[in-house]
């Protein structure tokens, strides 16, 4: 019998933890793990983060997931990307905020004694799968544990987390997370 790896998947928003979680599960013991502290405003935050457990309620997922979260703290992003406002949107700033959120899961994988992680942050057309792999593969390097490859957005991925925030009511975003990204009202 094969046992399924324990894998923390680092995620960016419930939209693109629907689908994620479509390919994960049958191969891995998930976890949820909500580290965002790019985004802004601190109610965006919260709104995002709370529409987790709705996505696990509403979803006919074949085994329990577990969600680990962590309180607001934008001072962190706001630190590192404070001389980056001027980068344009998938620049520096967006690299660093990668680094800076995978980073993190990886030492939130090892403390929690995972197999390996992930991020959902791959399902969005808005994303460089091959930059946040290249990220996600040294990282995990560099902290011994196992990063899982992937580009979520092949195969209709984006599309079908679409289809599936329709069907579970789920709250969509419409920037990335950063002040920067945030549209003007």
């Amino acid at each position: 019998m094969n046992k399924k790896a324990k894998t923390l998947l680092h995620c960016c928003c419930a939209p693109c933890a629907s689908y994620v979680l479509e390919c994960l599960i049958p191969q891995n013991d998930v976890t949820l793990f909500f580290y965002n502290p790019n985004i802004e405003p601190r109610s965006e935050y919260y709104k995002r983060r709370d529409e987790l457990p709705t996505l696990l309620k509403k979803a006919s997922l074949t085994t329990k997931v577990k969600l680990l979260g962590c309180e607001y703290d934008n001072a962190v992003f706001r630190n590192m990307a404070l001389s980056l406002c001027e980068e344009p949107e998938g620049g520096v700033r967006c690299r660093v905020c990668l680094e800076l959120r995978l980073a993190e899961t990886a030492r939130q994988a090892v403390a929690g004694e995972y197999n390996s992680f992930a991020t959902t942050l791959t399902v969005s057309p808005h994303k460089d799968a091959l930059l946040i792999n290249e990220i996600g593969y040294r990282l995990a390097k560099k902290h011994g544990i196992k990063y899982q490859y992937s580009d979520f957005k092949k195969c209709n991925g984006y599309n079908r987390s679409v289809e599936l925030s329709k069907e579970y009511g789920l709250y969509r975003q419409s920037y990335c997370g950063c002040a920067v990204s945030m549209p003007e009202i």
